[in-house]
């Protein structure tokens, strides 16, 4: 079991920038791959980011070359940094967490709200 707690989240004007934090209950070294995935209103959600126990990263198309995930293993934490944000990236933004043997857990979610 895995219990995941992000923050950061928050209200941004078109062009800023945040910092989503995702805590995890237990060592991340331990968890195969670790994301951030979004859910905008009347939409599914979606992948953002993932990045694995040995650094290999992967981006939604959408948010290349502005958002940034990064793990510290020493604080069992991910971080989602997203850079000139756009009204489009409105949503909620829930961490997930995947073991080897397929098991997923999820955090509640945190509200990204940009404005134009």
């Amino acid at each position: 079991q895995v219990q995941l707690v992000e923050s950061g989240g928050g209200l941004v004007q078109a062009g800023g920038s945040l910092r989503l934090s995702c805590l995890a209950s237990r060592n991340i070294r331990n968890i195969y791959a670790m994301g951030w995935y979004r859910q905008a209103p009347g939409k599914q959600r979606e992948l953002v980011a993932t990045i694995t126990n040995d650094g290999t990263t992967n981006y939604a198309d959408s948010v290349k070359g502005r958002f940034t995930i990064s793990r510290d293993n020493t604080k069992n934490t991910v971080y989602l940094q997203m850079n000139s944000l756009k009204p489009e990236d409105t949503a909620v933004f829930h961490c997930n967490a995947r073991m080897i043997w397929g098991a997923e857990y999820w955090g509640q979610g945190t509200q990204v709200t940009v404005s134009s």
